[in-house]
């Protein structure tokens, strides 16, 4: 469902240059999620960007549901892969009505009865119709990541873009997030790139993870290492010390 090759991303030029992404390769197998893990600044949440199309500085090959995706997208290929945001509350515009936010990509790709899909996208994710008259602020934490949620999966997406999504979270809420997505997947038959920096959250939604490090991945894991903390990476030995200690 994801082909990536030789993805390569550079910010700026000469001597103020930022090699962020260098050179990675990995597949998504369709139903299959794949976790990104690794601290602040290494380049994941990059990766995410290019695969949405929010970004144009990359070079490589990007392939989403098997076809080859270039930097400038037609409206069919957009709605390949939608994102689900770190922040619920900076993702929503604060002037604009929960429905208006929904109805916003339906109207970009011109469909029709779009109030009627609006009512059943928030229903699908556990919260009323109703809230379609609400705006964010109105809202709590949880309940504006269901919105964003939603809204990534109003276009019927076959891959979700999971850019930390708990993490804005309090700890109470996460897991119902995090199982909503689960349904989800399962109900869907979706695909899921989920980046994070939090192991816990990576080893309870994935079925493989790649360690992240300076731009580039170090070690694969599967479930059964993530889940008997084994890796033959000193990095990726650190970051399961961190979350052990967390925990």
């Amino acid at each position: 469902m994801i082909n990536v090759r030789d993805l390569d991303v550079v910010f700026g030029s000469g001597k103020s240059s930022n090699h962020v992404v260098r050179s990675i390769s990995f597949q998504v197998k369709p139903g299959e999620t794949l976790g990104i893990v690794g601290e602040s600044g290494c380049g994941k949440s990059t990766v995410l960007r290019c695969l949405a199309g929010m970004g144009a500085g990359w070079t490589g090959q990007i392939e989403l549901g098997g076809k080859p995706i270039g930097k400038k997208r037609s409206r069919e290929e957009l709605t390949l892969a939608q994102m689900v945001f770190q922040d619920p509350y900076g993702s929503l515009h604060p002037r604009h009505r929960i429905g208006t936010a929904l109805a916003e990509p339906l109207r970009a790709m011109r469909h029709s009865e779009i109030w009627a899909k609006v009512e059943k996208a928030l229903i699908q994710v556990g919260l009323p119709a109703s809230f379609a008259n609400r705006f964010p602020h109105e809202l709590s934490g949880g309940q504006r990541q269901r919105v964003a949620i939603a809204r990534a999966l109003i276009l019927s997406p076959p891959i979700l873009l999971l850019d930390e999504p708990t993490s804005a979270l309090d700890v109470s809420v996460q897991a119902e997030i995090l199982n909503l997505l689960a349904d989800q997947r399962e109900e869907k038959g979706l695909t899921y790139l989920l980046v994070s920096h939090d192991l816990a959250v990576i080893a309870h939604m994935c079925d493989r993870v790649l360690i992240m490090k300076n731009g580039g991945f170090v070690d694969e894991l599967t479930r059964a290492d993530l889940q008997a903390g084994t890796t033959h990476d000193a990095y990726a030995r650190e970051l399961f010390e961190a979350s052990f200690m967390e925990a």
